[in-house]
C-alpha cells in the first residue's frame, strides 16, 4: 500500500499562481488578446495537470496551493473510480464547489431521486414546449433571445417540469433555492433549508401529474445508499429535499448547458451539429457547471493500493483536465482518458457518483435544444466561435444566439424599411448602454486596487465605458431620424 506522491515545488507554484491570477481580472489580458491559450489562467492550470499526467505515473498526486492541499486525480477515469470507492466506503463528506480562483462555494446537497419518480419524455415534453414557446415569443427584431429573457424563461420552464404548473410563476422558489445552495455548509443553511421546504410543500401536497413532484409523492422504491454513495438512506421519506435537488440541477442544465449547446450548434462545431444529445454532451464535457469540486475525506479508505487518509481533500476537476481547446470537439483527451460524462461524477451537482436528477436534467436540456433547432439552425451573433477550435470558457450570459424560427413561433420579420431599422438601432443602443454599465461595474471591482497596473486597467475600462455611452447616444439619435 502506497501514499500519494506530491507534486514538485515548481509544479505547485505554477498551479497555485494560475488560481491566484483569477483574482486579478487583467492578469492574462494580453495572452487572451493574442489567442495564446497556454498563457491564460485556465491554460496554465490545465497545462500543469497535463504535465503531471505525462511526466509521472498518472496516479493521483498531491498539489499544494495557497488555498489548500488537494489530492488530484489526473484523468476522468481515475476521478470516477477514486470517488466511487470513497462513496462505497461511506468515507466522503459533502462536496463544495471550488472556482478557478480558489474560492469555495456551497453546493445544493445531493439527494437521490428515485428512478421511478422521473417522468417520461411524453409526460414532460408538452409542458416544456409550452414554456419554450412562451420564451421564444420574446425574441427581438434581430431574432435573438437576450439573457434577460432567456434566463427567467428557462427557470420558469424548469419549475414547470419539476414542481408542476402551479410553480411556474413562483419566481421566489428559484430565489430561495439559489440562496439555500449558496449557504450550504454554513451556519445559515438550516434556516434557509427550512424555508425551502416550506416553499416546496404545496407542490408535493397537490402534485401536478407528469411532474417530478407527482413521481415523488407516488412513493417509488428508493435507490440503495450503498450503490449511489449517498451517506443518508436514499430519497424515500425526503421528497422535499429530492424535489429541491432536482429543481437545482434541471434549472442549471436548462439555463446554462442548453444555451451553451445551442451556441456550439450555431457555430457549427462538428459534434454539436450531430444533434441535441451530442451538443448537450459536448457542452457538459467542456463547460461543466461544477468545473471543480472538493470532496473531504472523513474516514480513511484504500483505492487500488493507494492509501487515502482522513482529512484529505480530493479535488475532482473535470473542467481542468483538458490540455487544450479540443479542436475536433470529439471529447477525446487521449491516453485512454475519454470517459463519457454520464459515467463520471455528476458535472451538474458535484455528487461523487451518478445522479438520477442530473440524468433527467440532461434530457430537459436536450429537449430544449431540439425545440430551438427543429425548424431552423440558430445563428451565433456573439461571441465568435471557430468550428475547429473550442473556447476554454463559455459564460452563458455573454452568448447572443438568434433563432429565426422556433416551434410554432413564426420567423421574425426581417427589417424592410426605415422604421424597421429604427427598431434595430434602438435595440443596438440599449445593448451599448448595457455594455457600458457592465464595463463600469467591472472597473468598480476591488480587484483593481493596490497597484499601478490595476489602476491603469481601471482607467481603460472607464474610457471604454464612456465610448460605449457616447456611441449609444449617437445610435439612438440615428434611430430617431429613421423613425421620423
Amino acid at each position: 500500500m502506497t501514499t500519494p506522491a506530491t507534486a514538485r515545488p515548481l509544479e505547485n507554484a505554477v498551479f497555485g499562481a494560475a488560481m491566484l491570477a483569477h483574482r486579478l481580472p487583467w492578469a492574462d489580458a494580453p495572452a487572451r488578446a493574442l489567442g495564446l491559450d497556454s498563457l491564460t489562467r485556465e491554460g496554465a492550470a490545465r497545462g500543469v495537470l497535463a504535465h503531471l499526467r505525462r511526466s509521472g505515473s498518472g496516479r493521483p498526486v498531491r498539489l499544494r496551493t495557497p488555498f489548500g492541499t488537494f489530492l488530484v486525480p489526473l484523468g476522468p477515469a481515475d476521478t470516477a473510480a477514486l470517488l466511487a470507492e470513497g462513496a462505497a466506503a461511506d468515507a466522503l463528506a459533502p462536496a463544495v464547489r471550488l472556482d478557478a480562483a480558489g474560492r469555495r462555494h456551497g453546493l445544493h446537497p445531493h439527494v437521490p431521486l428515485p428512478p421511478d419518480a422521473v417522468p417520461s419524455a411524453a409526460a414532460f415534453a408538452g409542458p416544456l414546449a409550452e414554456e419554450l414557446e412562451r420564451t421564444a415569443a420574446a425574441r427581438r427584431d434581430d431574432h435573438a433571445l437576450p439573457w434577460e429573457a432567456w434566463r427567467p424563461g428557462l427557470l420558469r420552464a424548469a419549475r414547470r417540469v419539476v414542481a408542476g404548473a402551479a410553480a411556474a410563476d413562483d419566481t421566489l422558489l428559484s430565489e430561495v433555492l439559489a440562496r439555500t445552495a449558496h449557504a450550504a455548509g454554513g451556519r445559515g443553511y438550516d434556516g434557509r433549508a427550512a424555508a425551502l421546504g416550506r416553499r416546496t410543500a404545496p407542490y408535493l401536497a397537490d402534485p401536478d401529474p407528469g411532474s417530478v413532484a407527482a413521481g415523488l409523492v407516488r412513493g417509488p422504491a428508493a435507490v440503495p445508499a450503498a450503490r449511489t454513495g449517498d451517506a443518508p438512506a436514499a430519497g424515500e421519506g425526503r421528497p422535499g429535499e429530492a424535489l429541491a435537488h432536482t429543481l437545482a440541477v434541471v434549472s442549471e442544465a436548462a439555463v446554462t448547458t442548453a444555451l451553451q449547446a445551442l451556441a456550439l450548434t450555431a457555430a457549427g462545431v462538428p459534434r454539436a451539429a450531430a444533434g441535441p444529445a451530442g451538443a448537450v454532451a459536448l457542452a457538459l464535457d467542456h463547460f461543466p457547471p461544477v468545473e471543480a469540486a472538493v470532496h473531504p475525506v472523513r474516514t480513511p479508505f484504500t483505492w487500488e493500493g493507494l492509501a487515502v487518509g482522513a482529512g484529505t481533500e480530493i479535488l475532482a476537476a473535470p473542467g481542468w483536465l483538458r490540455e487544450d481547446g479540443d479542436a475536433s470537439g470529439s471529447g477525446d483527451t487521449g491516453d485512454g482518458l475519454d470517459v463519457p460524462w454520464h459515467e463520471r461524477p455528476s458535472p451538474l451537482c458535484g455528487s461523487a457518483t451518478g445522479c438520477t436528477a442530473s440524468a433527467f436534467a440532461v434530457r430537459v436540456a436536450e429537449e430544449t435544444v431540439r425545440f430551438f433547432t427543429a425548424t431552423a439552425r440558430p445563428a451565433l451573433l456573439s461571441p465568435a466561435i471557430s468550428p475547429d477550435r473550442m473556447p476554454l470558457t463559455l459564460a452563458p450570459h455573454t452568448l447572443r444566439v438568434a433563432f429565426p424560427a422556433a416551434g410554432a413561433v413564426p420567423p421574425a420579420v426581417p427589417a424592410a424599411g426605415p422604421a424597421s431599422y429604427a427598431v434595430l438601432a434602438r435595440a443596438d443602443a440599449d445593448r451599448l448602454d448595457r455594455h457600458a454599465r457592465s464595463l463600469a461595474d467591472c472597473a468598480a471591482a476591488p480587484g483593481w486596487n493596490g497597484d499601478e497596473s490595476g489602476e491603469r486597467f481601471r482607467m481603460r475600462l472607464l474610457e471604454h465605458a464612456e465610448r460605449c455611452t457616447r456611441a449609444a447616444s449617437d445610435v439612438r439619435e440615428a434611430a430617431r431620424r429613421l423613425g421620423d
